[in-house]
């Protein structure tokens, strides 16, 4: 998975803010500012991981659940849990996104000087090390623009 196509998201996610506010209770719970908030927050926060991890230490428990979502390249809706630390505020200002969405970018720059060991632990996936990175935060961020695809489109999947 390359940089190329979650930079792309990023920029997608940039071109979303003006319709924010909008919601679809019969989607999602969340309106898309929700969305964008939540999947920047994990992008961002994945990044710092990454970045204080100490490669020595990787190990890899990369789990069954893991090589099945890489695999199918995407995650299931409503399975999953958000853990608190990436769950946006009750209200999410514009220019909080703004400000998230240039250090996303920055922090997506800096992934590929990391050591190939530096990793995140995920709750559910165990160890995901460098390599894997553009591919969790791409299929995770692309989760989210689809839900935000359906929010707009008003679809029920």
């Amino acid at each position: 998975m390359s940089v190329k196509k979650l930079n792309h998201s990023i920029t997608v996610l940039e071109s979303l803010l003006e319709k924010q506010a909008i919601s679809n209770p019969k989607i999602s719970r969340s309106n898309i500012a929700w969305h964008i908030d939540h999947s920047l927050k994990v992008i961002n926060n994945v990044s710092t991981a990454i970045q204080n991890s100490d490669p020595k230490s990787y190990v890899n428990n990369f789990s069954l659940l893991g090589k099945l979502f890489f695999t199918l390249g995407f995650f299931p809706r409503g399975k999953a849990k958000a853990p608190k630390h990436v769950l946006p505020p009750e209200v999410i200002a514009k220019q909080d996104l703004i400000s998230q969405i240039e250090l996303a970018k920055n922090n997506v720059k800096s992934i590929a000087s990391l050591d190939k060991n530096a990793f995140f632990k995920h709750p559910m996936f165990g160890n995901v090390n460098t390599p894997r990175i553009y591919r969790f935060l791409y299929m995770h961020t692309n989760h989210h623009l689809k839900i935000i695809d359906d929010i707009i489109l008003n679809k029920i999947s």
